[in-house]
C-alpha cells in the first residue's frame, strides 16, 4: 500500500491595502506546519509576484504558469488567505488547477483589529467561494470557517483534504483489470465500461485461458517464484494443504503480479469459479488477499465496480479494502449482520493468522480437493467504512456508510472469512441496496473515511453518491 501523503501547492491570496507582514508570516508558517504533518509543498518564489502572493489577474497568470510547470508534482492546492484576498486573481490562478483546492482563512485576533493589523479573511473566504462557484471552480471548504494553521483543527482539515486528494488522484485515471468473463449466474455484477471510461477509469480485459497459460509457463527456478513461495508461505497457515495446490497458488501469485505490471493495474476483478477449480485445482482467494495487502484492490466474481470502490476506500484509509457479501442476519438484531466471503480478505484486516482451506461450498458440486486457497479466519474488530459501486444508464452510482466489526461470536464451523458488522440503520441500508439495484457485495476498509470518499467521488468526480444512513 502506497502510504505517501499528498503534496500540496500553496497559494497565498492578497489585498494590497493589508500589510505585507501578514503574507510573509503565513508563507513561513503554512509551509512549516504542512511539512510537520508529513506533506511536501510547492511554493511560488517570493520574488515572482508582490510578496509571493496573488492579487491581480496578471499575478494569477504567473501562478497558473507555476502550476503548469509543476504539473503532476502536486495532488492538491491549499488556498491560504492571510487577509481578505482578491477573488479575480485567485480565479485566474486556479481555474485550471486540475486538482482539489482547499480554502483556508486566517482568524482575526480580537486584540488586533485596528486597520493596520486586522485580516478580514473571514469575509474574504466567503467572497472567494462565491466567485469560484460563479466560474465553476470546485473547492473544499471545512469547518471552522477560519482556522489557524498551528491548531489541531487545521491538522484535522488537512487530514480530510489529504484523503480527498488521494481518492480523486487515484481513481481518476485508474486502470482496472477484468480477468475472465462474468460468471453467467451473476448478472448482479454487470458493469458499463463506457460509463467508467467517461469518468477516467479504464477497464482492461483478459481471458482465463491467458491466465492459465501464463501460470503453466512459470518456472519454479525463477526468482519471482521463489520469492512468492516464501511470501505466501508466511502469509497464512498451510497445514493440510497439498503441495500441488501451494505450487499452483504460487504460480497464480507470480502471474497476477506480472499482469499488474504489464497493464499498470490499480485494481482487478477475477472470475474465481468454477474454471480455476476444475482446471487448475485451486481457489484464488489467498493470492487475492495478498494483492489487497500490496495495494492492488482485488475483487472476486468479476465485480469490476467494487474493484473501483475498494481502490477508492483504500486510498482514503491508507489501508487495504476487502470485498464481502451481505450474507447473514445475526439472530434478531436489526442493526447487526454477518459479512462473509470465501477468503480473499487481506490478512492485515483479519484477527490473527488465517488458515488456507479447501472450498467447502464449491465442494458440494465439484468435489473435495480441487478448491484449496480459501484463507479462512475472522475479521478483526474495529470501525470500518463500507461502500459499493455500480453503473446504471450511463451513471456511476455509489453508496457509502460506516459501522463496526464487533467481537460477537460466529460458529466455529462457519466457512470462510467473516465478521459480525454493527451498522446504524442497517435495515435502511439494506433497503437502499435492494431497491436501487446494488450488488450483493460490499467493500469495506478500516476507519471512518466516509466523508472524504463521498466528497472525492461525488463532488469532484461526479459520481452519484448516496448515504443511506442519513
Amino acid at each position: 500500500m502506497a502510504n505517501t501523503k499528498s503534496t500540496f501547492a500553496l497559494f497565498f491570496g492578497n489585498r494590497g491595502f493589508f500589510p505585507a507582514s501578514l503574507i510573509a508570516s503565513a508563507r513561513e508558517e503554512m509551509a512549516a506546519v504542512l511539512k510537520g504533518l508529513g506533506h511536501e509543498v510547492l511554493v511560488l518564489d517570493a520574488a515572482a509576484t508582490r510578496y509571493g502572493a496573488v492579487e491581480t489577474p496578471i499575478e494569477g497568470e504567473v501562478y497558473a504558469n507555476f502550476l503548469r510547470e509543476h504539473r503532476g508534482q502536486f495532488d492538491g492546492v491549499i488556498l491560504c488567505l492571510p487577509n481578505f484576498g482578491d477573488e479575480t486573481g485567485a480565479v485566474a490562478a486556479l481555474q485550471e488547477a486540475g486538482v482539489p483546492i482547499f480554502i483556508q482563512g486566517y482568524p482575526d485576533d480580537l486584540d488586533k483589529m485596528a486597520p493596520a493589523l486586522r485580516r478580514d479573511a473571514f469575509c474574504g473566504k466567503i467572497s472567494i467561494m462565491d466567485v469560484f462557484r460563479q466560474y465553476g471552480v470546485k473547492f473544499t471548504a471545512l469547518a471552522p470557517h477560519v482556522v489557524s494553521p498551528s491548531s489541531a483543527r487545521f491538522a484535522a482539515n488537512v487530514d480530510h483534504f489529504d484523503r480527498v486528494c488521494r481518492v480523486v488522484g487515484g481513481v481518476k485515471g485508474m486502470v482496472v483489470g477484468a480477468i475472465g468473463a462474468r460468471t453467467t449466474p451473476f448478472k448482479t455484477v454487470r458493469i458499463d465500461e463506457v460509463a467508467l471510461q467517461r469518468r477516467g477509469i479504464t477497464v482492461e480485459t483478459l481471458d482465463l485461458s491467458d491466465l492459465f497459460g501464463r501460470m503453466r509457463a512459470v518456472k519454479t527456478a525463477d526468482p519471482a517464484y521463489r520469492a512468492k513461495a516464501a511470501f505466501l508461505g508466511g502469509y497464512s497457515s498451510w497445514e493440510g494443504v497439498p503441495g500441488s495446490a501451494f505450487d499452483q497458488l504460487v504460480r497464480l501469485g507470480v502471474t497476477l503480479d506480472a499482469i499488474v505490471a504489464e497493464y499498470r493495474l490499480d485494481a482487478m476483478a477475477i472470475r474465481c469459479w468454477t474454471e480455476i477449480q476444475a482446471q487448475m485445482g485451486i481457489s484464488p482467494c489467498v493470492a487475492m488477499g495478498a494483492l489487497n495487502d500490496a495495494g492492488i484492490a482485488a475483487a472476486c466474481e468479476v465485480d469490476t465496480g467494487n474493484a473501483v470502490a475498494m481502490h477508492a476506500l483504500s486510498l482514503a484509509a491508507y489501508r487495504p479494502a476487502a470485498l464481502l457479501d451481505w450474507n447473514n442476519n445475526y439472530g434478531d438484531a436489526d442493526d447487526k449482520c454477518i459479512l462473509f466471503h470465501c477468503g480473499p480478505a487481506p490478512a492485515s484486516l483479519m484477527a490473527g493468522q488465517g488458515h488456507v482451506t479447501d472450498h467447502a461450498i464449491l465442494a458440494n458440486s465439484l468435489g473435495w480437493g480441487c478448491g484449496y486457497g480459501c484463507n479462512q479466519g475472522r475479521l478483526a474488530p474495529g470501525a470500518f467504512t463500507f461502500g459499493s459501486l455500480m453503473t446504471d444508464e450511463g451513471r456511476v452510482k455509489v453508496y457509502l456508510g460506516q459501522g463496526n466489526i464487533t467481537a460477537d461470536p460466529i460458529p466455529a464451523d462457519f466457512f470462510g472469512v467473516a465478521g459480525v458488522a454493527e451498522i446504524a440503520r442497517l435495515q435502511d441500508v439494506l433497503l437502499h441496496v435492494g431497491v436501487h439495484g446494488h450488488r450483493h457485495h460490499v467493500s469495506i476498509t478500516p476507519g471512518a473515511v466516509q466523508a472524504p470518499v463521498a466528497e472525492a467521488l461525488g463532488y469532484y468526480l461526479g459520481f452519484d453518491v448516496a448515504l443511506p444512513q442519513g
